[in-house]
């Protein structure tokens, strides 16, 4: 029986020869006969030689561009540790008969609890306060200067009301906030079953006194939070990005918060990232920064492995894996061979 050759993208190893995303443990692949993994010896961007003998491939947060699957024979699955592709050609990987997977299951619950305790650090000023009893008694008098601001009755927005969007509504109803959100592809059943009132770009932007991003990065979403719509937001409301960086122009928003047109950001990602250590946005005291982990957890990271290793091994045993995000691949020529293939050689077992 010829095994099916899996490959794990260089970010899943440490300098020192260990594993990286503790939490998940990648030899539990071991103990599949019909499997056998390989280490990949990739830099920042997967080469062609990368995957020339594998037939499927765990990419960590590397770039996965066209070239790389121009002389790529075997591969017809890719198991995206976590649920962004942006650093993935999806176009190429139709085009090849490769299918891209996501994790959405596993990430839907730990980024909403990170977008969350954005909301709820911003609300109570809790890096301005964890200042404050660091300076003893005199950080105490202050205390006054710096009130927070309560929830209730508050609107909270989303840009996009995908899974992770959803989620977030559905942990903050305890807090009785108004809710609103932006999403042409949002499904108003799911919307109203979340109390999630549907409406448009503008209007988000306007009303939110908390304003939560939960697109992905696309060419349509590259710099939909820039000046002009900064400018929208009141002078009092917050800004927190879980999803991907440039989604915010920076620069804007750094603006926007030297000059008090809104009042502070909650931010786990950056761009570029990681930010320079002389970027602007380092020295703003109204905002918080988390270096794009907020959500990791040993819990997260065991649900992303095992969805990741779902999809392998579906793959490997002739079946079309869960969660393909380029689903037009399923009817494929190439990639119903490969299934058939990987099928055929269970049976032979």
């Amino acid at each position: 029986m010829a095994r099916f050759r899996v490959g794990f993208s260089a970010a899943f190893r440490r300098s020192d020869g260990g594993w990286n995303f503790p939490g998940f443990d990648p030899h539990v692949m071991d103990a599949d006969p019909r499997l056998q993994t390989v280490s990949l010896h990739n830099g920042p961007v997967i080469r062609p030689e990368d995957l020339r003998e594998l037939d499927g491939l765990i990419l960590a947060g590397e770039t996965l561009p066209a070239d790389a699957l121009r002389t790529s024979r075997r591969l017809c699955v890719v198991a995206r540790f976590g649920v962004g592709y942006d650093k993935v050609d999806v176009a190429a990987c139709s085009k090849a008969g490769i299918a891209l997977c996501v994790t959405p299951d596993a990430v839907r619950r730990p980024v909403a609890v990170a977008a969350l305790t954005l909301v709820l650090a911003l609300a109570g000023r809790l890096m301005i306060k964890d200042a404050l009893v660091r300076q003893g008694p005199d950080g105490f008098a202050k205390r006054i200067d710096h009130m927070g601001v309560g929830l209730t009755g508050r609107t909270l927005a989303s840009i996009g009301l995908g899974n992770i969007g959803l989620e977030m509504f559905r942990l903050a109803a305890p807090f009785d906030m108004r809710h609103i959100a932006c999403d042409p592809f949002a499904d108003p059943q799911r919307a109203a079953e979340c109390k999630v009132i549907l409406v448009d770009q503008e209007t988000a932007f306007r009303e939110a006194d908390f304003l939560a991003i939960h697109c992905p990065l696309t060419t349509e979403t590259r710099h939909l939070v820039n000046a002009e719509r900064l400018a929208m937001m009141k002078p009092t409301a917050f800004l927190v990005n879980t999803a991907r960086g440039p989604v915010i122009d920076q620069h804007a928003l750094e603006q926007a918060l030297v000059d008090g047109r809104i009042a502070g950001a909650g931010l786990d990602v950056f761009d570029p990232e990681p930010p320079p250590a002389d970027a602007r946005i380092l020295r703003l005291p109204n905002t918080i920064l988390t270096p794009h982990a907020l959500s990791w957890t040993d819990q997260s990271f065991a649900a992303i492995g095992a969805s990741c290793v779902d999809a392998i091994r579906c793959a490997a045993i002739g079946l079309a894996p869960r969660y393909v995000v380029n689903r037009e691949v399923l009817d494929h020529e190439e990639f119903r061979q490969a299934l058939t293939r990987h099928g055929a050689n269970l049976e032979a077992v």
